[in-house]
């Protein structure tokens, strides 16, 4: 049935049944591409998880990795023994394979949202999905991971953006990317309107965006590399406590300017291949906006992450990041 829900979600197809049993538990069709796991006995690390996928519709190897985890816990591979929330997000997008329709759908998680049309519908709906989820079991952690690819290769080719807040991050969860082969963790600098910074600004929860390797279309991804963080989101389902290691494997970044597309005439000054996290000099020239003018690096080094020049007016065209310390380092202030 949960592979069933996968396919049927993509295919706006509602013969699936709206509730049923899983081994040690039973799952619940909230809405299109929203799938809630209820356990009968809740694991004792259990924690209220939402996992999330297909925000961009054509990320696809995080889908293939849910569904993965779905199919083991269909098989009877594992009981289920936490609650978990499981979305696919924009499904007009997966089903045409693109970014997205309209807008953004990441940039819209926010309770203001103003804005009308399918992505800020699908937001709303999204959101709605979350607060109740995270109300029906109040008793428990809270948890989000928000599985990507990134547009281009990167010097780390998995690395975790950590969502802006005034709390610091728990300990436990770089020892869990540690072991699930995150190479690398960014530190976003302020609010930026993620499906994970919803979880973490509005419910507190232990929250990352999880870039997972480059976007390929179904069918071309390579899965083997994803393994360890397989496993973590299979203890996840189980209610257990996911492995753990050492996070001075973790290379640590922080935002430390925004670049925004400001006019249409509007351009990086770099190759479009180049990767995620490559350093530029100081003196370098990163962009050049017929209206905010030209944008060149300062005394200090900065690397490029996500930089893409066809981005909307007003909207992020690169995060400018330099390496950071790692959080025991910083007396644990993660934000």
């Amino acid at each position: 049935m949960l592979g069933e829900w996968l396919e049927a979600s993509l295919a706006d197809d509602d013969a699936v049944p709206r509730e049923g049993e899983v081994p040690g538990g039973r799952y619940v069709r909230h809405a299109p591409g929203v799938l809630e796991l209820i356990p009968d006995h809740p694991g004792p690390a259990a924690r209220a998880c939402v996992l999330s996928a297909g925000i961009h519709g054509n990320e696809t190897a995080p889908i293939e990795l849910l569904g993965e985890s779905l199919a083991r816990l269909e098989a009877g591979l594992l009981r289920l023994g936490a609650p978990v929330l499981a979305i696919l997000g924009n499904l007009e997008a997966i089903r045409q394979g693109v970014r997205y329709v309209g807008t953004n759908l990441n940039r819209l998680f926010r309770r203001d949202l103003a804005e009308e049309g399918a992505e800020p519908a699908r937001a709303r709906e999204l959101m709605a999905a979350v607060d109740a989820f995270f109300a029906r079991h109040p008793g428990l952690g809270r948890l989000h991971y928000d599985l990507h690819t990134a547009i281009r290769d990167s010097r780390y080719p998995r690395f975790a953006v950590s969502p802006f807040a005034a709390t610091a991050v728990d300990a436990a969860q770089w020892r869990w990317l540690a072991a699930a082969d995150i190479q690398a963790v960014l530190h976003q600098h302020q609010h930026s309107w993620t499906f994970s910074h919803y979880a973490k600004h509005y419910h507190g929860a232990a929250a990352f965006t999880l870039e997972l390797g480059r976007v390929r279309p179904f069918g071309a991804n390579d899965l083997a590399p994803l393994a360890p963080m397989g496993r973590l989101l299979t203890a996840l389902l189980a209610g257990d406590e996911p492995p753990g290691a050492d996070p001075a494997r973790l290379a640590f970044f922080r935002v430390a300017h925004e670049l925004k597309r400001r006019a249409q005439d509007f351009r990086l000054c770099f190759p479009d291949d180049t990767p995620n996290f490559t350093e530029f000099a100081p003196g370098t020239r990163l962009a050049e906006d017929a209206e905010a003018g030209p944008f060149t690096v300062g005394e200090q080094p900065l690397c490029v992450v996500f930089p893409n020049a066809e981005v909307e007016l007003g909207a992020r065209a690169a995060l400018l990041v330099r390496p950071d310390a790692p959080p025991g380092e910083r007396g644990g202030q993660a934000k």
